[in-house]
């Protein structure tokens, strides 16, 4: 999501703001497909270092397995799709920044687990549905309110129009009658205060995961982006980022079930 703000169209009051771009990268990493070219590789999982703390175990798991599998090292921001001890891709990614976000009595924690999980599901163009600290962070970061609507709660708004949530869009009813429709992906601020959407309605933006994604379940992802600055950072909520050439071959080659060692 961008910093910058679109000017609002008319006299809605709307603001509409396309995704927040991630940080820029610190230092040139070599790209997926670059580094996919070099085909199998015997031995370069065995000489990767050891992963300190929590995912020392995971990562002890992964060396004795012998099956195909997909590693991902946290620290060194770097994936590998392995057989046996042939390292059969490798590519740079993003991963959680580890930073904590509160918002009244809730708290989040943005980093990417260590932990032993398994591709779920796999979906060609893929559609986020932002969580309520997607929220929280934007009302943080831009200095503004931030206020849920709800199905049959109305908010009304200083100009004596009202926000409404009608199916799974949310309407903006002026005065006189005349109504929209906010179109998904675009943030409602009016004033200094954000309206947050119910689940399942306008809470869906397009494009931000990428072509592709793989579940790894309970929110957590490897997925496309259209940050490309942001892959080799800690730049993520907890997801895992790669580049758009990396994740389709994910998408292609990695079937479901396969095990997914984060350490």
């Amino acid at each position: 999501m961008q910093a910058s703000i679109v000017a609002a169209p008319g006299d809605s009051g709307l603001v509409r703001l396309p995704p927040r771009a991630a940080p820029a990268a610190a230092q040139p990493i070599a790209t997926a497909a670059s580094a996919a070219s070099a085909g199998a590789e015997r031995g370069l999982v065995r000489l990767l270092p050891r992963a300190p703390g929590a995912g020392r175990s995971v990562r002890q798991a992964a060396d004795r397995s012998a099956a195909f599998r997909v590693l991902v090292s946290v620290d060194e921001r770097r994936l590998w799709v392995v057989q046996g001890r042939d390292t059969l891709f490798r590519a740079p990614i993003a991963v959680g920044t580890g930073r904590v976000l509160r918002h009244g009595d809730r708290a989040w924690r943005f980093e990417t687990p260590r932990s032993v999980r398994s591709v779920l599901a796999k979906q060609s163009n893929p559609v986020w549905v932002p969580p309520d600290w997607h929220y929280a962070e934007l009302a943080a970061d831009s200095g503004w309110t931030l206020v849920p609507l709800g199905r049959g709660r109305p908010a009304r708004l200083p100009d004596g129009s009202r926000l409404e949530v009608r199916g799974d869009l949310v309407a903006h009813v002026r005065p006189d009658g005349g109504m929209e429709f906010i179109p998904e992906g675009e943030e409602v601020v009016f004033g200094t205060t954000l309206y947050m959407p119910p689940v399942g309605t306008a809470r869906r933006v397009p494009g931000e995961l990428g072509a592709y994604k793989l579940d790894l379940g309970n929110g957590y992802m490897l997925h496309g982006t259209p940050h490309k600055e942001s892959i080799g950072q800690a730049a993520t909520h907890g997801c895992i980022r790669l580049d758009d050439d990396a994740i389709a071959h994910l998408y292609r080659t990695v079937p479901v079930g396969t095990p997914v060692y984060i350490f």
